[in-house]
């Protein structure tokens, strides 16, 4: 019977060797293919794959010349991305943002950008009709969890309180009481 070996364990399993800085920059090559990174989160994955700390800002400098990192880039696709393919709102988009280590600045910038000239009614009405394709929103917003339920999800997804109630106010009448669980809410 050959010899085998036994399986590695978590505890077994070495971390990968140090890398200088041009093993940094094939790194970070790899990681901004498979998706595009803000500077905070590329300075994050270098720093735990440096040899030496120095090589991460001029890792990061060179990146930024070349326009491979470009918070204020990023910021604007990802804001339009959320608001066309995900359908939220501004609110969540800029939370999304922010929690992707963006600039509040830019964040906030590339947010209100991406929103202008757009109208928050129809994004709800979109969002609804395809969160609830399958059911008639008339007879499920009847009942008053149902009709909570779904005025949190929509605050959850970024939209205001104001054009949360005013579509709902089409499908429910019951739908002004939710202007009283907003401002318990805030």
């Amino acid at each position: 019977m050959p010899f085998m070996k036994p399986p590695r364990s978590s505890k077994t399993r070495k971390s990968p060797a140090p890398l200088d800085t041009e093993g940094l920059l094939s790194y970070s090559a790899r990681v901004l293919s498979a998706r595009a990174q803000t500077v905070s989160e590329m300075r994050r994955k270098l720093m735990k794959r440096a040899a030496h700390a120095s090589d991460v800002e001029e890792v990061l400098h060179r990146l930024k010349e070349s326009s491979f990192l470009n918070d204020q880039k990023f910021a604007e696709s990802f804001a339009a991305w959320r608001r066309d393919t995900e359908g939220h709102g501004k609110s969540r988009v800029l939370r999304d943002l922010l929690a992707r280590r963006v600039s509040a600045e830019i964040a906030s910038q590339a947010s209100a950008a991406a929103f202008s000239g757009t109208d928050e009614t129809a994004l709800i009405e979109q969002y609804l009709q395809r969160k609830f394709r399958a059911q008639n929103l008339g007879e499920l917003l009847k009942e008053e969890k149902h009709l909570a339920s779904m005025f949190r999800r929509l605050r959850t997804a970024g939209f205001s309180a104001g054009g949360s109630i005013r579509v709902l106010k089409r499908y429910a009448a019951a739908a002004e009481r939710l202007e009283d669980m907003d401002e318990n809410e805030t």
